[in-house]
């Protein structure tokens, strides 16, 4: 399991975005609304960062203190990868909470949706499941950190993604948790 440090070694843009005295989010009440723990690298990340938008293209979830039970039931009620299943194009993957079904993390503006698988049983040794937006399923054996690590250090490549991504030097925005 990689560390933040890792990925922000490959991603330095999104430094400046770190919140230095984390961001409290009320893990307990997350995992009771959702069913299940997250893997200790995703909690690690959004402890320190809010939901990141790196170059216009890839939204990086996080959820707001304060609205951990909207977030969790955001991410059980995915109509989308709902409809999906109903329509027999998930190949083999379910929708969570079924056993080993996907919980979506992040998502691309061009349609790709992230996931994580939630089998094994340990959270921390869930894959990395990718449906691009020409409908292709791929799954990495990595976690969301070390994934997202790799592929803006140029070591994990996703098949199917634009020719451009990533850009070569990718720019962060760092999404606020206010609600005004």
């Amino acid at each position: 399991m990689q560390r933040v440090e890792a990925l922000e070694a490959a991603l330095p843009a999104m430094t400046p975005w770190r919140v230095t005295a984390g961001r409290s989010v009320d893990w307990a009440a997350l995992e009771a609304a959702l069913g299940t723990a997250l893997p200790s690298d995703f909690r690690a990340l959004a402890e320190a960062y809010p939901v990141l938008v790196v170059d216009d293209f890839l939204t990086v979830s996080a959820p707001p203190p304060g609205r951990e039970a909207a977030w969790a039931s955001g991410v059980r009620e995915d109509e989308i990868l709902q409809d999906l299943y109903e329509m027999g194009d998930t190949e083999d993957y379910v929708p969570f909470p079924q056993p080993g079904g996907l919980i979506s993390w992040a998502e691309s503006n061009s349609g790709d949706s992230f996931y994580w698988k939630t089998s094994p049983a340990d959270p921390d040794a869930w894959p990395v499941v990718v449906r691009t937006d020409n409908a292709e399923w791929i799954e990495f054996p990595v976690g969301a950190v070390e994934f997202l690590a790799g592929v803006y250090g140029r070591t994990i490549d996703v098949p199917g993604m634009p020719r451009n991504f990533p850009g070569e030097n990718p720019q962060v925005l760092g999404l606020s948790d206010r609600i005004d």
